[in-house]
């Protein structure tokens, strides 16, 4: 126990000094002040950028050090005990005039759709943290394209700047690939430090589009936080994204708490042919800024979505559940509320509107345990 202890430390100690003197992953912010956000938006309040609703993190009140222990030296259950299928692609872009999607495990997704290629939340690297050999590692080596075979990307979606959605490695090797990144508040910074030209990079405020060719893209609430390191948090917005294209609309949540704000996406920008939802690493430590499945379910019929593809789930462990509880319960809140679920497996792309896949894949790789502590959290 002291030895785990006294390695707990270290690691705190060494993500203290690489806070402080801001080294390269941590990304870059622009210069803050009350009179630049505020000319820019009403989010940002006392120094910081500010949910819809009051929205405690949980960890201060004493979840913190006891969550971190949990997840560094308890673990049996949480990764699979198999390896994870990964389907690989051949190409990027499939011109037969439909639209398609391929999940690439977590919040990672390749969108097609109107001959346009769009990359959502792009984390290519083999970690979700500021350092190689920092937790957590990814539950396959390999994703089902490599960005060096990548030759063009028209729009590249950053949901929110933690270090599984917003990976310095992967943007650096797509930066002269893409033709714009498409941002939330003050997430421009980070780009630029990493080499992105500020001419590619168009930042948006909750309930502000942009139209990029045939593609219409708004950002829209989300109930979360940001920061890449231990200080300084909520420096840059966090959102959600609509994409509306000639005749299909979708919905990407990144990462969100359940909040009234999908009811009134779905009223405002809804009806929406694909949601995608995380459904992912929750923990009564965070009830407020991670769904449970259940909420996850919730939440698409707030947004008036027709079928659901389940995210932020089946790459990192990022929580003390089971790496593959979420999407065992959503499926059981799912089939409660008739609503319908794709379940690719990874790389597995799939054409918009048409058959669906949906089998479970995952029943082989490892079976399913409860932990009493994973509390279920009521919707409403």
């Amino acid at each position: 126990m002291a030895k785990r202890l006294t390695l707990l430390l270290i690691i705190t100690l060494i993500l203290v000094g690489c806070t402080l003197v801001q080294t390269e992953p941590f990304g870059g912010l622009e210069p803050m002040s009350e009179h630049t956000h505020t000319n820019r938006t009403s989010r940002y309040e006392d120094g910081q950028f500010m949910n819809t609703i009051p929205t405690p993190q949980g960890l201060e009140k004493g979840h913190f050090w006891s969550t971190l222990y949990q997840w560094i030296f308890t673990r049996p259950g949480r990764p699979p005990t198999q390896p994870i299928p990964v389907h690989k692609l051949s190409t990027l872009k499939v011109d037969d005039g439909r639209s398609h999607i391929t999940w690439m495990g977590h919040s990672t997704l390749l969108l097609e759709m109107d001959g346009q290629t769009v990359l959502m939340d792009p984390v290519f690297s083999n970690h979700a943290s500021p350092f190689a050999w920092l937790p957590p590692k990814s539950f396959f080596p390999e994703l089902p394209i490599t960005l060096d075979t990548v030759e063009h990307i028209n729009i590249v979606v950053i949901s929110h700047d933690h270090y599984d959605h917003l990976d310095m490695q992967s943007i650096k090797k797509l930066g002269p690939k893409v033709d714009h990144f498409v941002v939330p508040l003050g997430v421009g910074a980070h780009l630029q430090r990493w080499g992105v030209p500020e001419q590619k990079i168009i930042e948006r405020d909750w309930w502000q589009e942009t139209t990029l060719g045939p593609l219409t893209l708004t950002a829209t609430p989300a109930r979360h936080f940001s920061g890449r390191s231990l200080t300084g948090g909520n420096q840059t917005l966090w959102a959600s994204w609509a994409i509306r294209g000639q005749s299909e609309n979708i919905f990407f949540s990144g990462d969100s708490g359940y909040f009234p704000g999908f009811k009134e996406i779905g009223d405002r920008l809804g009806p929406f042919d694909l949601t995608m939802l995380e459904c992912g690493a929750y923990n009564p430590g965070w009830p407020n800024v991670h769904m449970f499945p259940e909420q996850t379910a919730q939440a698409h019929q707030d947004l008036r979505g027709e079928a659901l593809l389940p995210i932020h789930w089946g790459r990192f462990n990022l929580s003390l559940h089971t790496w593959n509880e979420p999407i065992e319960r959503l499926k059981k809140a799912a089939s409660l509320k008739d609503l319908q679920i794709i379940t690719p497996m990874i790389g597995q792309r799939f054409t918009l509107t048409e058959a669906y896949p949906t089998t479970s894949w995952w029943k082989h790789l490892q079976p399913i345990h409860h932990p009493q502590d994973h509390a279920h959290a009521s919707v409403r």
